[in-house]
């Protein structure tokens, strides 16, 4: 017997929804998870892509338990003003009624067109996205934060932190009642794993000195597997986030795939100009943040402001990369795989350059400010734009900086933040039991077993 859709389901909406969602998981698993086993030192490979590999799953339990109403759902009443549109309230989403009712963002009703599919898709949907954040977190701490504390942390983050970062912003809180705007995540996600990550770095220390020294890539062929994922899955990270399978999630793809290339191609342009040679880890970290960069924007901007992105995003953060460890702050905290740099400035730099770009020819319905309104950035004659977003950034940077380092310091009470000297020597061995050849290691060193791409 054929049972019928729902009234108000769009095959086209939701099956797009459900293979967007799924391209931003697969970013993660394997994606992020095989690009860090290649990127990092060979001792590390296995630690590195499990710590992906479990934050993905531990997010899926505490995002369905209470994380995604506490971002998408009835507002948490914690007093007058701001303080009533700052979280929702925590419940469970796994009952038969909350998975196949209608999709809806309550604080969004009757200001956005209605969603046409269920609930379930939207849960996953924005699950994945969830899921992404502590995992972009992790390549801060690769190579010596304890894996206990690891296990404890990501779900804690993500309930009190990134929640709260999509709720404000995501699920018609206060920041998007300013009207400040994040199409696809460079606020919610990029810049709170960027600062998160940078203070987890100073809190639980440093690698081994002789680790800083050297910490060659392990399989660069491997790590640009992991990248590919990386850039094809962002199709459907900004393409999915319209919610419907329209003209603008076309634009959003276009202008995430303009952005990225310009970024890889002006990161190399400095590399060879700089080092006279071209580099596969700095074309990596130039994709990253053309991809970090168009997000906040991707659908709001048009060809030419996905251009100008791109070139920011290749040269400002190749700079900061360079020159900002000459501070004695920055030099001091060892960020692993400089998220600070990919992440928080290129997420900042995208998210700025929404307030200037963004042109109102590029419809989209943003919620609040009324169905079919436009985002219009200064150069369009809206000063207003520019400023509240940057309102937004400093919110999420100190807002995510300080609670980060109170659940780091909480956590620090229950179990050590950092591995012990004979794990950090050790690596995957001491970890888990188990090495990149799938045997057991002899605890040494591996610094003459480097394995490199050329």
């Amino acid at each position: 017997m054929l049972i019928p859709a729902a009234h108000y389901l769009n095959s086209g909406d939701n099956g797009w929804q459900l293979t967007a969602a799924t391209f931003v998981g697969l970013q993660s698993v394997p994606g992020l998870a095989i690009l860090y086993g290649g990127i990092v030192k060979k001792k590390w490979a296995i630690n590195s892509a499990m710590m992906a590999f479990y934050a993905f799953a531990i997010v899926l339990i505490s995002w369905v338990l209470f994380g995604f109403s506490m971002g998408f759902g009835e507002p948490l009443k914690l007093g007058p003003g701001i303080l009533s549109a700052v979280v929702g309230a925590p419940h469970s989403v796994l009952s038969a009624l909350s998975m196949q009712a209608r999709a809806s963002i309550p604080l969004l009703k009757g200001l956005m067109p209605a969603f046409h599919f269920p609930q379930s898709s939207l849960i996953y949907f924005q699950f994945v996205f969830a899921a992404i954040t502590p995992v972009i977190l992790a390549g801060a701490v690769l190579g010596r934060m304890n894996f206990k504390a690891w296990m404890i942390f990501v779900p804690v983050w993500s309930t009190l932190v990134y929640s709260v970062n999509a709720f404000m912003l995501w699920g018609g809180g206060w920041l998007s009642q300013l009207g400040a705007v994040d199409f696809s995540g460079g606020y919610v996600i990029h810049v709170a794993a960027g600062i998160s990550g940078f203070v987890a770095a100073a809190v639980v220390g440093p690698r081994l000195a002789r680790d800083r020294r050297d910490f060659k890539p392990n399989n660069l062929i491997m790590a640009l597997a992991g990248a590919g994922i990386l850039w094809l899955g962002w199709n459907g990270f900004n393409g999915g986030d319209p919610y419907f399978a329209n003209a603008n999630a076309a634009v959003a793809i276009l202008n995430t795939n303009i952005a990225t290339a310009v970024a890889l191609v002006s990161w190399l342009a400095l590399d060879v100009w700089v080092d006279q040679r071209p580099s596969l880890a700095g074309a990596i970290n130039g994709m990253i943040c053309g991809l970090v960069a168009i997000t906040p924007a991707a659908g709001y901007v048009n060809g030419y402001g996905a251009l100008i992105i791109g070139v920011s995003a290749g040269v400002i953060p190749w700079l900061t990369m360079r020159y900002l460890p000459r501070i004695h702050l920055f030099s001091r905290v060892d960020d692993t795989l400089g998220v600070f740099h990919t992440h928080y400035v290129a997420g900042a730099l995208g998210g700025l350059l929404t307030g200037l770009l963004a042109d109102p020819a590029m419809m989209e319905y943003l919620g609040l400010h009324g169905p079919g309104s436009s985002v219009t950035g200064l150069f369009y004659g809206n000063p207003h734009q520019f400023f509240v977003q940057l309102l937004a950034l400093g919110v999420i940077t100190g807002y995510d900086g300080f609670m980060t380092w109170i659940i780091l310091k909480l956590i620090g009470l229950l179990v050590s933040l950092r591995a012990t000297e004979p794990v950090l020597l050790s690596g995957d061995n001491a970890v888990h039991g188990e090495t990149l050849e799938g045997e057991s290691g002899d605890g040494i060193d591996d610094d003459d077993e480097v394995i490199t791409a050329t």
